[in-house]
């Protein structure tokens, strides 16, 4: 799951403070870190939120690892935080009672705890008075988890994990972290993760890329337990379809050595400073067109040390 991390694993992975290595002069004063945030650190460790971020556009992954730039919350991420907080409580009660009344009452209840966590989450239905708007957002949250029901049986599993944090550090010192929604053990052993979606599943043809988070996931538990696990499963709750993957060893390394590339050109940029945006259809939705040079902006002055030409 990536929308409910953000706030608590990535923005801590991402920021660990490391020396600054030798060689290096300090960037000039005048930072976005100076307003009121902790000051800015090399990126220390990668997830699949910011490996994808930095894949989709390098500019895009500095502003939001370096920079940390505030971005406003949506609806849809803030929902399928809600929806991810449903289903993993739901796994709180007895198998008998893991029913769909029973989830869908749990919805006020976590939607309450995640605002009182998260004080920004009130303007998001800030102009809206009446309450009809957010009557009806919870009414989606409410479908997105009834549909669950018809993809899984939650009084059949028992989850031997659920929300767990994974971390691991390579051979090549490359630290490697994120939060798996669910983790399924068999009697036998074989291990299933297992991811919650709450919009469509995505076309064939994007099937590979909607994979890499699951398959990123399975090479932190092959490098953890030296277990591969049997299954990826991502259930997608917008459009109830089910994507199972089975990895081998093979499709692991591969990811492995695609990581440390991405890592290699994450850890260039850093020293150098350069980090060009990468214009795509997605960057209608970006929060930071106001710094972008692609929107006419500019970045704000880079808060790293650089290396001397």
């Amino acid at each position: 799951m990536e929308t409910s991390t953000e706030g608590v694993t990535e923005a801590h992975s991402d920021g660990t403070a490391e020396p600054a290595p030798a060689g290096m002069i300090t960037a000039a004063a005048g930072t976005a870190a100076d307003a009121g945030s902790a000051p800015a650190v090399p990126p220390a460790s990668l997830s699949p939120s910011r490996a994808g971020d930095f894949m989709q556009c390098p500019l895009l992954y500095r502003f939001r690892v370096i920079d940390r730039l505030p971005e406003k919350p949506s609806e849809a991420a803030t929902k399928g935080t809600l929806v991810h907080a449903v289903l993993e409580r739901l796994f709180d009660a007895p198998a008998a009672e893991r029913t769909a009344p029973r989830a869908k009452s749990l919805i006020p209840a976590q939607w309450d705890r995640l605002r009182e966590s998260r004080p920004e989450l009130a303007e998001l239905f800030a102009d809206d008075p009446g309450g009809e708007r957010l009557a009806r957002w919870l009414g989606e949250a409410e479908q997105l988890v009834e549909r669950w029901f018809t993809l899984e049986d939650p009084s059949r599993l028992e989850p031997a994990e659920r929300e767990l944090f994974v971390e691991t550090e390579l051979e090549s010192g490359l630290r490697l972290r994120g939060i798996i929604d669910r983790v399924d053990v068999a009697p036998t052993g074989e291990v299933r993760i297992v991811d919650y979606k709450t919009g469509k599943a995505p076309r064939p043809e994007y099937a590979d890329s909607a994979l890499f988070q699951m398959t990123f996931y399975a090479l932190v538990v092959w490098r953890l337990k030296n277990v591969i696990p049997r299954r990826l499963q991502l259930v997608y709750l917008g459009s109830g379809d089910v994507l199972t993957y089975d990895p081998v060893r093979a499709d692991l390394e591969r990811v492995e050595r695609k990581l440390l590339a991405l890592w290699e050109a994450i850890r260039r940029a850093t020293e150098t400073g350069d980090w060009r945006p990468r214009p795509t259809k997605l960057c209608g939705w970006c929060d930071h067109q106001a710094h972008c040079p692609e929107f006419g902006g500019t970045p704000p002055p880079y808060p790293l040390p650089t290396r001397s030409p």
